[in-house]
């Protein structure tokens, strides 16, 4: 059974998530969790994966997949555990020519899920503090600062597509000089740093 308060409540959450929310969350919003497969039926949830549910009228963002993906690292509290990081973050902020296959998400050290991980996927597992990313739609990216420090202590990622982004995010302001020169004097960081942009 629903009130009318449970759907405002419900909508209140998904619609900070890009209309996405969890089993979880519906519950707390004040659905039972007897009625969620009637609630797909009737045509107001669309079932996306296990546990998550989208509003079927809620109108769909450009960025809903990341929406997506960020309510599924959720802990019952409905805060995410993954940030989007490495080449993700690079394409959310729109620095390289850079185009993933997959979406590089990173999340805590112990980070354990009872079902598989899902294809398009591929988790690093780190710590990120809260100044090393930025709020977005119902999911969390790592900054330009921490993702050329992911990138470059991995170095999975050709060296053009991280002077690139480097120097692109040099001229749009999202990297500082002071941080660039904090970059260079970063353990593992700095030393590859300048070997692939120099000086």
């Amino acid at each position: 059974m629903k009130t009318n308060n449970a759907e405002s409540a419900l909508f209140e959450t998904a619609s900070t998530q890009g209309g996405y929310f969890t089993a979880f969350q519906a519950i707390h919003a004040g659905f039972s969790n007897k009625n969620h497969l009637y609630h797909v039926q009737a045509g107001n949830w669309i079932r996306e994966e296990r546990g998550i549910y989208r509003l079927a009228r809620f109108p769909l963002q450009d960025d809903a997949h990341y929406s997506l993906w960020g309510v599924w690292s959720m802990n019952r509290k409905g805060i995410p555990q993954g940030v989007y990081s490495h080449e993700t973050a690079l394409s959310l902020f729109e620095l390289s020519d850079v185009q993933p296959e997959k979406l590089h998400m990173t999340v805590p050290r112990g980070y354990r899920r009872h079902s598989e991980i899902p294809k398009i996927l591929l988790l690093h597992h780190s710590i990120i503090e809260p100044s090393e990313y930025e709020e977005r739609n119902g999911y969390r990216v790592t900054k330009p600062y921490r993702t050329v420090v992911d990138l470059l202590r991995s170095m999975a990622t050709s060296p053009e597509f991280i002077k690139q982004a480097v120097e692109q995010a040099i001229n749009r302001g999202y990297l500082t000089h002071e941080q660039y020169c904090m970059l260079k004097k970063i353990k593992r960081v700095g030393s590859r740093l300048q070997e692939i942009i120099g000086d």
